[in-house]
């Protein structure tokens, strides 16, 4: 049975997931993960694997958003050729969702190694931490460019990934709670 605290951090990172499940998807037609990291996930059956593909595309989605921007164009046959800017922040959006979920499903699991939570945790805190950067440049980019809807996407992206990070770091902090005890100390029911 999950614990009351793992119990918390899966309603924390549902809410989440549903808050942000709000916002409008992509264009009609148009994935947001390529086939190969379709294949890639349904091949990562433990959740640091799942969670680690996941996150290298989302990175590779703001990599791009911010090549387009800075008028690099993707060459033919990249499975992404036809996204736009916007399409990208979307699609990135959706993947953190999905990361969001993902975990939440492995935390409710007992039967799910804990360490290989944590590890997804713990990718996925320094992941957000890294993504909060780009986002800053796509934002500025965005409004150097006037392109009011990559901006608005852009703060929806910068909110969900400062979720996540948090609700990354909440999870850590509770599978591996601090020591209550500062080192040397002896915990008071083991002396006699």
């Amino acid at each position: 049975m999950p614990s009351r605290l793992a119990q918390n951090l899966g309603k924390t990172l549902i809410l989440a997931a549903v808050y942000f499940a709000a916002s409008p998807g992509l264009s009609p037609g148009k994935d947001f993960l390529t086939n190969q990291e379709i294949e890639k996930i349904q091949d990562a059956q433990e959740i640091d694997l799942r969670v680690k593909v996941y996150l290298d595309a989302a990175a590779l989605r703001l990599q791009a958003a911010e090549a387009r921007l800075n008028g690099k164009e993707s060459e033919a046959g990249d499975p992404m050729e036809f996204f736009t800017p916007e399409d990208m922040l979307d699609a990135y959006n959706q993947i953190i969702r999905s990361v969001m979920i993902n975990l939440d499903d492995a935390f409710q699991k007992p039967s799910v190694s804990r360490d290989r939570v944590v590890k997804a945790l713990k990718n996925l805190k320094d992941s957000m931490e890294k993504s909060t950067g780009r986002l800053a440049v796509l934002k500025k980019m965005a409004e150097e460019k006037e392109k009011e809807y990559l901006w608005t996407l852009v703060n929806r992206a910068a909110e969900i990934t400062d979720g996540a990070r948090e609700g990354a770091e909440l999870g850590l902090s509770r599978e591996n709670p601090p020591d209550q005890n500062p080192p040397g100390e002896k915990m008071p029911h083991l002396e006699k």
